[in-house]
């Protein structure tokens, strides 16, 4: 890996702009591309990977800003102003920046976490200057006028009803809430009917301003793209908005936190009439920045990751009790959550929670075996290759990585933090996280008896 510095400067029509400054992160080699950051004087970061031997470009900007950054009352305003700066800008109406892309064949969305919110686009590589044109547009010069509110608060209203309807998805804002409690970590990204209903026009505007500041968004592309190229583009789009006017300002430094999450014999439970109970066990992990995240994520492989994987075989392939299960992870900026998932017949509820209980039990104080973490660590080397195959999934690893991280790690340099992790690592980092009593969420149509009897897998 190399690291290179340089500076290079600009001039308008009458003066001679502040210096941008320039970095090569990553060089290109093994078939990825070369990495470049680019820091502009107002604090907006361009940072870029190039692969000359594709013919596509993702475009994305990132922002600092999730539903863990609102009160209570803001609850679900960084998801609607999602939807709202694709209402219209001062040069484009609604249709004109969705009807811009698809007559390009490209595909544009967006999307909204705890802790970021990106935006992107994904066309030829000839057709990125439009992509860019029009994701800053939307970034910079969005009207949020208070008819696009009332009108898309249905259309979110239908989102968290369409997120409400399907249980196997609803279970994981249920295990959130019931870990973190009523935290902007533990509320839902989408926030609740009561909470959407009640946000108007001026609240998401004042949110809009304090939150999208140059300082705090991240530009990413990734693809047939000329760095130089992207960062004089993405630098006009934004003077015209008068987005840089402060040319003394600097990046805001990846997030941090200080939360200890201690949690223990939690039961969140949401009688529902579905057709299957939708659980989830689990307890707390790692945050983002923890260096034994490698080990877990190994661990986690080997516990739920696949048709091999130990629960996998044991609650499915030897006793039919459910057709999906698998475990996860979620890491934050300063704590993280690890969880098992199964749905199954309500009948069968508390045999599959005994068997992923006992599961978990049994690798915290045994460990797994050297076969099983070898069988592992290839498994997640090997799909964290395939995830990259795309302009759209390099695009999120290095905007995701400058955000979260501030730093860039190339391919070849995670696998080897994969292929580092020992049977030692993996077992201390079980009795760690799985050695922890856990708590449990589940949704489904549980009758009295068999709601009562929920304590026993968290006891």
């Amino acid at each position: 890996m190399t690291f290179r510095s340089s500076t290079t400067t600009a001039r308008t029509s009458s003066e001679v702009r502040a210096v941008a400054r320039t970095q090569t992160l990553l060089e290109g080699q093994n078939g990825i591309g070369t990495v470049r950051r680019t820091i502009l004087p107002g604090g907006l970061r361009v940072v870029t990977e190039t692969l000359p031997s594709v013919r596509s470009a993702t475009f994305g900007i990132w922002v600092q800003v999730g539903s863990r950054d609102e009160t209570p009352t803001l609850n679900g305003a960084t998801h609607y102003l999602e939807h709202l700066l694709f209402k219209g800008t001062q040069k484009r109406s609604a249709l004109d920046i969705s009807s811009a892309i698809d007559a390009v064949g490209g595909e544009m969305n967006a999307f909204t976490a705890k802790e970021y919110t990106c935006y992107y686009a994904r066309v030829l590589d000839t057709d990125l200057p439009l992509a860019i044109d029009v994701v800053c547009d939307m970034l910079t010069g969005s009207l949020i006028e208070a008819e696009d509110v009332d009108a898309e608060r249905g259309v979110i209203l239908e989102e968290i009803a369409m997120t409400e309807d399907d249980p196997g998805d609803c279970v994981h804002d249920l295990f959130s809430h019931t870990m973190l409690g009523d935290t902007p970590l533990g509320r839902p990204v989408l926030g609740t009917v009561d909470t959407v209903d009640a946000l108007d026009r001026d609240r998401i505007a004042r949110f809009y301003k304090k939150h999208y500041d140059p300082t705090h968004l991240i530009v990413a592309a990734a693809g047939n793209v000329d760095h130089a190229t992207v960062v004089r583009q993405v630098r006009r789009a934004f003077e015209k908005a008068g987005a840089l006017s402060r040319t003394d300002a600097a990046p805001v430094t990846p997030r941090e936190g200080h939360r200890d999450l201690r949690t223990a014999g939690r039961v969140g439970l949401l009688n529902r009439k579905t057709e299957q109970a939708h659980i989830v066990l689990g307890m707390p992990g790692l945050s983002r920045t923890d260096e034994r995240r490698w080990a877990l994520g190994v661990l986690s492989t080997a516990l739920g990751g696949g048709m091999s994987s130990r629960l996998f075989q044991e609650v499915r392939e030897k006793r039919g009790l459910a057709y999906s299960v698998y475990s996860y992870t979620s890491g934050f900026a300063d704590c993280g959550l690890f969880g098992v998932y199964a749905g199954c017949r309500p009948s069968q509820i508390h045999d599959v929670l005994k068997i992923c209980r006992d599961g978990l039990d049994q690798v915290a104080a045994e460990g797994l075996s050297d076969e099983e973490i070898g069988r592992a660590v290839g498994q997640l080397s090997g799909s964290t290759v395939l995830g990259l195959e795309d302009t759209g999934a390099l695009m999120n690893r290095i905007g995701k990585s400058e955000l979260c991280w501030g730093t860039q790690m190339s391919v070849d340099d995670m696998l080897a933090r994969i292929a580092a992790v020992t049977p030692d690592d993996v077992r201390a980092v079980a009795r760690d996280v799985l050695g922890q009593r856990p708590s449990l969420s589940v949704i489904g149509p549980l009758k009295d008896k068999q709601a009562d009897r929920l304590d026993e897998a968290v006891a």
